[in-house]
């Protein structure tokens, strides 16, 4: 059986993650053999942090192991047996993706055309990557091909 759990992430203040962590790993109980646990988030660090945060390891004003408290939230992540990093794509491997899938939902647009038009759309969107692409894709589909503004 497998447990999926979608952008993790946890707020400062938080302190659930310290379960999550035993739900991991196990706990006084065992994780079940049957069980898997898929987790995707953008963060690297799950658990926010601050600049006073480091201010405050320096200082070690209010505690006096600041960092085994940094540790402690950094120990979530490396729970995780694998961190995949998706680079972003330049901008040729952008519109090989916006082509294959222009191609895949039977888009019908002169290629020179889709490829400005993917261009325009990723410089208003400020970002280029495959969830980008398929962002001007479903716009494309939704609008039937309309003419794209984003000038």
């Amino acid at each position: 059986m497998g447990l999926f759990v979608d952008d993790l992430s946890f707020e400062e203040d938080e302190i659930s993650y310290k379960e999550f962590k035993g739900l991991l790993e196990g706990g006084l109980e065992s994780r079940p053999q049957n069980v898997v646990v898929y987790a995707t988030t953008n963060r690297r660090h799950l658990v926010r942090e601050f600049f006073k945060d480091q201010q405050e390891l320096s200082a070690l004003e209010d505690e006096i192991r600041m960092g085994d408290t940094v540790q402690e939230k950094l120990s979530l992540a490396d729970r995780f047996g694998i961190t995949l990093f998706f680079p972003t794509p330049t901008q040729e491997e952008f519109l090989t993706m916006v082509e294959k899938m222009a191609k895949e939902m039977e888009i019908n647009m002169p290629l020179p055309l889709l490829r400005q038009k993917a261009l325009a759309w990723e410089k208003w969107q400020n970002s280029r990557s495959g969830r980008t692409a398929r962002q001007f894709i479903d716009y494309l589909v939704g609008h039937h091909g309309e003419e794209l503004d984003v000038n």
